[in-house]
């Protein structure tokens, strides 16, 4: 059974009521009909568009575009087709339209028959494709500068960072010559004290003597300081001679010295544990002078400086603890780096920042650690721990 369609509007409705502007024209554009919608959309009557030809409600430019281009076009294809005219209102502002044309033959002769359409959205989705467009190209623009800018930053950060290293290298290097060419002259100077301390002295002279030895004493040591630190910063590391020693007995002569070095502190050896170890005794000694060093600078020496040496399982443990102020919280994490100072109430004891740093190359040069504790009531400790290894003639049966 067949469902009866409903009947189609007419043609005369159809052409009046389209979703676009008709028009028909003769070949010169004299316009024979036009519906309902393009009347509407320029503001003008049927009757006033007939007998006008379509190219007087274009603008200037229109028209020199209809007698350049699409009326040839039509004349010589037939069509025409997304032509964007301005034509001009019944009251002077300009309505943008798309036009599709084409010729067709007639037994009364040869028509235009004309579909305009409305841009007004088309017109806007174009102005935001072309914002975006040019937004789009402005921010490529500007991330291509950045990058631009971004990799000669990085170049001259490259530079300037192979600069730094040069003259840092060329720094250490004169350090080291620097340090290693003062000890000629410094050992000559205490030679000198030691051969005029043995003839007859007034008391003044004495005392000069003693305070040169002294001076030459402490810029000794900072020199071999400024050359370890040389060594460890050109990446050579702290060198270190091992031998088997014991180490109570090394670390027991080296406070006997430095009780010499330092008489208005009182210090005490404890020690637990026995047996020998592979270790560098001047190393040894160095780690215990700088500890004690550190320890008269800045600890109270109205109590004792205690120095426990510890021969352990696998383990050698050297700790030195004093009293006094505690170590600030925020100079703990950067204590042992070179050129770091509690205060300035060492400036008698030693000149420059690197004794604890010493100490800790020394204890990773035998494969060891350094640690510290500080704390009002517990006082400071510093402990030195390095790995046993023993001799050859420890493992023999």
């Amino acid at each position: 059974m067949s469902v009866e369609q409903p009947p189609l509007p007419d043609a005369e409705a159809l052409f009046e009521d389209a979703p676009c502007g008709l028009i028909v024209s003769t070949e010169d554009g004299t316009i024979l009909r036009a519906n309902r919608i393009f009347c509407t959309w320029i503001g003008r009557s049927v009757s006033e568009l007939l007998g006008l030809r379509f190219q007087s409600l274009l603008t200037v430019g229109g028209r020199i575009f209809h007698q350049t281009h699409w009326a040839p076009l039509i004349q010589m294809q037939g069509s025409v087709a997304e032509v964007k005219l301005d034509l001009l209102h019944r009251d002077g502002h300009v309505v943008t339209m798309l036009l599709n044309g084409v010729r067709r033959e007639h037994a009364g002769g040869a028509y235009n028959e004309l579909a305009l359409f409305g841009t007004t959205d088309r017109d806007a989705y174009e102005r935001e494709l072309l914002a975006a467009r040019k937004n789009a190209e402005e921010l490529l623009w500007e991330k291509t500068g950045a990058e631009s800018a971004l990799q000669q930053l990085k170049s001259g950060l490259s530079i300037a960072y192979e600069k730094s290293q040069r003259r840092a290298l060329f720094a250490e290097q004169m350090v080291a010559i620097a340090s290693h060419d003062l000890k000629n002259p410094l050992t000559a100077i205490r030679m000198a004290c030691d051969f005029l301390a043995r003839s007859e002295r007034n008391v003044k002279d004495t005392q000069l003597l003693r305070h040169i030895n002294q001076s030459s004493e402490r810029a000794q040591r900072m020199i071999a300081d400024l050359l370890d630190l040389a060594l460890a910063r050109v990446g050579r590391g702290i060198a270190i001679s091992r031998s088997s020693l014991d180490l109570h007995t090394i670390v027991g002569q080296s406070i006997s010295e430095l009780r010499v070095t330092f008489p208005q502190a009182r210090v005490e050896h404890r020690i637990k544990g026995a047996g020998t170890a592979e270790l560098d005794a001047d190393r040894v000694q160095q780690i215990i002078g700088n500890l004690i060093a550190n320890s008269v600078a800045y600890g109270d020496l109205q109590h004792p400086i205690t120095v426990m040496s510890e021969v352990d399982s696998g383990m050698i443990t050297i700790s030195v603890h004093n009293e006094g102020p505690p170590i600030p919280d925020s100079l703990i994490d950067n204590l042992f780096e070179p050129m770091t100072r509690g205060s300035v109430k060492d400036e008698h004891v030693r000149s420059v920042g690197l004794g604890l740093f010493i100490v800790r190359e020394i204890a990773v040069a035998h494969g060891g650690h350094v640690a510290v504790t500080s704390g009002t009531a517990t006082g400071t400790t510093f402990l030195v721990s390095i790995p046993t290894i023993e001799s050859a003639a420890d493992t023999v049966d």
